[in-house]
């Protein structure tokens, strides 16, 4: 429990950058770093809403593996999507639909990420750990999705430690059926 303290302030700092992102105009385009099992992803700033510490989730009966549930956060209901379990089942190189689940909400390093309101989908994502922010300086190049890729997948791009993120566009996330249909 000692390194939940240390969580909250890294979110806390998180948010705070997040904002003061969103609020300068005319800056290039940043994006919100996450990790899941093991896979890093980059959701854009602007698409991305809220940061929220792994909360209670209530599961809801006959839905897919992916949909953890239903959690209060911030006094709003948000349906949790199991990030790296939705990837799996829709992404040809993620693993298959029948992949474990990763960490619990509630796990030391797991957050929520919620969806940008203005996509009317009260959505958050479990993901495994965040990585920070990230802006164009930090990649050294970019590749396009593999042409089998959904249609959410954007670049994938390489910093300069060699690291390959893979860009997820969340607005056509937001507007995928897969994504919508959440009955197993």
């Amino acid at each position: 429990m000692a390194n939940r303290p240390a969580l909250r302030e890294l979110q806390g700092r998180l948010a705070e950058r997040l904002q003061a992102a969103r609020s300068q105009q005319g800056t290039k385009p940043s994006w919100l770093a996450v990790e899941c099992r093991g896979a890093r992803y980059l959701c854009p700033l602007e698409q991305a809403g809220e940061i929220f510490a792994a909360a209670p989730v209530h599961p809801v009966a006959y839905t897919a593996p992916w949909f953890l549930g239903i959690a209060n956060l911030r006094g709003g209901l948000y349906g949790i999507v199991d990030l790296a379990g939705f990837l799996a089942r829709s992404a040809p190189d993620r693993g298959t639909a029948g992949a474990a689940r990763h960490g619990e909400p509630g796990a030391v390093e797991s957050s929520l990420v919620s969806l940008n309101p203005l996509f009317d989908v009260n959505a958050a994502m479990l993901v495994d750990r965040l990585a920070g922010l990230r802006g164009d300086e930090a990649f050294t190049h970019a590749e396009p999705p593999a042409a089998d890729a959904p249609a959410w997948f954007g670049p994938r791009r390489t910093d300069a430690q060699g690291t390959v993120w893979q860009e997820l566009d969340l607005r056509a996330l937001a507007a995928d059926p897969a994504f919508l249909d959440i009955v197993a």
